[in-house]
């Protein structure tokens, strides 16, 4: 998009410099225009000059076309200028918006990261806590297994013991 811009610019620039060019010629025909008719004057005084008067009002008439043609060509090129200028000042203006919901998005997108991080800390923490509980909880029912064990191992023994006493009774 940048390069757009750019290119743009560059072409503003060079209609620029050409719309610059066009006056300065403008004001080159202007002055030659003054020479030209102050030549005329001189040329009317003197009668044997006056075939060079033709000449140099012919001259003057297709400079008068010329600085016409220029001045029709300046109007039209100020206006695909005018539209030049409106064009980039769209874009611009495009760009900005584009600029301002990208960056909206992404702080959007940063606070619900960072609501989504602290859920997985709260999370994680609870997940620590539930586990130290349940190895606990782990270690008791160990403890009670072997008591249970133990037990169940003493009942037998002592079961084993009335049998045999009875059979010896």
């Amino acid at each position: 998009m940048e390069a757009g811009f750019s290119e743009m610019r560059s072409e503003l620039q060079s209609w620029d410099a050409l719309w610059r060019r066009i006056q300065l010629e403008c004001q080159q025909l202007h002055t030659e225009l003054l020479k030209i008719r102050q030549n005329k004057d001189m040329q009317e005084i003197q009668i044997k000059h006056q075939s060079s008067c033709v000449q140099l009002t012919e001259q003057l008439e297709n400079k008068n076309t010329e600085l016409l043609l220029l001045a029709q060509s300046q109007e039209h090129q100020r206006e695909e200028l005018n539209k030049i200028r409106n064009h980039v000042y769209q874009e611009e203006q495009s760009h900005c918006s584009e600029q301002e919901r990208m960056k909206t998005e992404i702080s959007d997108l940063t606070e619900e990261l960072h609501q989504k991080e602290i859920t997985i800390a709260t999370i994680m923490e609870k997940a620590s806590l539930l586990e130290r509980q349940l190895k606990m909880e782990l270690e008791i029912k160990d403890k009670l297994l072997a008591k249970q064990q133990l037990l169940d191992f003493r009942y037998k023994v002592i079961k084993s013991e009335n049998t045999h006493l009875k059979e010896m009774v």
